[in-house]
C-alpha cells in the first residue's frame, strides 16, 4: 500500500490546499492530511478546529485521513509507515524552503517528499492572505469552500 502525507498549517484550508490533497489521493492509495501547530503563525482556528474543516471538505475522497499532531513530520511518518510526503508547491520561495526541508528529512530519516506545482489559479492563494483579506472585510469566498467561508466568517464576528 503507498502511503503519504501532507502535512501544512490549514489555517484555514484553501482550495489549494483541497487540490493538492485530491492530487495525492490520486496518487496514493492512502494520504494521512496532517496540521500541525505553528507557534510563529498567528493562527484564526485551533488545530482542532482545522482537522474538521478538513474532514468535512474531504468527506467524500477515500483513503484520505485527517490527523492533528505536534513533533516533526519525520517522526510521524515513521510511526505510521509513511514513506512520503508530499508539498504544494505555488512558486520559487516555497521550492526553496521545502527543498531545504526535504533535503534534511531525507537525511534524519530517508523520507522522500514530491512537489506538486500549484494549478496555476491557486498560486498565489495562501492561508495567510485569506486570512488577511477575512480579518480586513474582503471577499475571499472564490478561495474557499462556502463552509470555509462561513466558518470562517463566524470566527471573525464580534463578540455579543
Amino acid at each position: 500500500m503507498r502511503r503519504a502525507a501532507c502535512p501544512g498549517s490549514y489555517d484555514p484550508p484553501t482550495l489549494g490546499h483541497l487540490d493538492v490533497i485530491t492530487r495525492t489521493a490520486a496518487i496514493f492509495d492512502h494520504v494521512h492530511v496532517l496540521v500541525g501547530f505553528n507557534p510563529n503563525k498567528p493562527g484564526l482556528f485551533e488545530p482542532s478546529e482545522r482537522v474538521e474543516l478538513l474532514e468535512e471538505a474531504l468527506a467524500d475522497l477515500p483513503g484520505v485521513e485527517v490527523h492533528q499532531f505536534a513533533g516533526l513530520t519525520v517522526d510521524y511518518c515513521r510511526d505510521n509507515r509513511i514513506g512520503t510526503v508530499v508539498k504544494g508547491i505555488r512558486g520559487a520561495v516555497d521550492l526553496d524552503y521545502e527543498a531545504q526541508m526535504a533535503q534534511l528529512n531525507r537525511m534524519m530519516t530517508g523520507l522522500e517528499t514530491l512537489f506538486l506545482p500549484a494549478e496555476p489559479q491557486w498560486a498565489a492563494v495562501s492561508s495567510s492572505l485569506v486570512r488577511d483579506i477575512a480579518r480586513l472585510g474582503g471577499s475571499f469566498d472564490q478561495f474557499v469552500t462556502p463552509q470555509i467561508a462561513a466558518r470562517t466568517r463566524q470566527k471573525l464576528a464580534p463578540s455579543s
